[in-house]
């Protein structure tokens, strides 16, 4: 209540047109809130976008398509979303940098297998996520998030010399992101999750010591 009169009054202080600019935000940022509710709690394809209007009390499904082409591209930035969460998250939980690069990318993507217990990224991420994007568009969005870190933390592992010199770490980047992938789909799918999860940091712990230099 206290920050919606603080939002309101802020908003007062704004000209016209920064005022309406504010306005769309909030109600774009609405809908993917409650996009991602009612996504989590019912699956994609059991959501109709009068519902996501509903929940999140923005008027009629004019100002979803005004944000949104369709249904769909709400469910991109809804996926979009989650992935931004996981990489803050993940970036609060990291160790410490004097551990090492090779720590940190070994916690990450242990962190990664362990948010595929949770609702949200299980429905939005791993199963709603290849049906509704389709596998190329899946797979270029968790490249977004993935990749590039992967790919720096291998490189920075390799100048402290935890990883041996002359690694294709292009390559090595590609198949620590399909793995974590491919855990986390086992996760998800799987009858007993917390056994799947401990099977897959166990395996995942296994294919990184191999890269170790020794």
């Amino acid at each position: 209540m206290q920050y919606d009169i603080a939002m309101a009054q802020s908003q007062q202080k704004l000209d016209p047109k920064a005022r309406r600019a504010a306005q769309a935000e909030a109600t774009r940022a609405a809908l993917i809130d409650a996009a991602k509710r009612l996504f989590v709690e019912k699956g994609y394809h059991h959501t109709g976008t009068e519902e996501v209007v509903a929940e999140a009390e923005v008027g009629t499904r004019g100002a979803l398509y005004h944000h949104f082409a369709d249904k769909q591209a709400l469910f991109e930035a809804v996926f979009i979303a989650v992935e931004e969460d996981l990489v803050l998250q993940a970036a609060k939980n990291l160790a410490d940098p004097a551990h090492g690069a090779f720590n940190q990318l070994r916690q990450g993507l242990i962190g990664f297998l362990d948010a595929s217990l949770t609702p949200q990224v299980q429905r939005i991420l791993l199963i709603d996520g290849p049906a509704v994007l389709g596998w190329a568009r899946w797979r270029e969005l968790e490249s977004v998030y993935g990749l590039g870190a992967i790919r720096a933390m291998l490189e920075i592992a390799i100048e402290e010399g935890d990883l041996a010199a002359g690694q294709p770490v292009a390559v090595l980047a590609h198949v620590l992101l399909a793995a974590a992938e491919e855990a986390a789909m086992f996760i998800a799918n799987a009858v007993n999750q917390q056994e799947a999860r401990d099977e897959s940091v166990r395996a995942l712990n296994a294919l990184l010591d191999g890269l170790r230099s020794r």
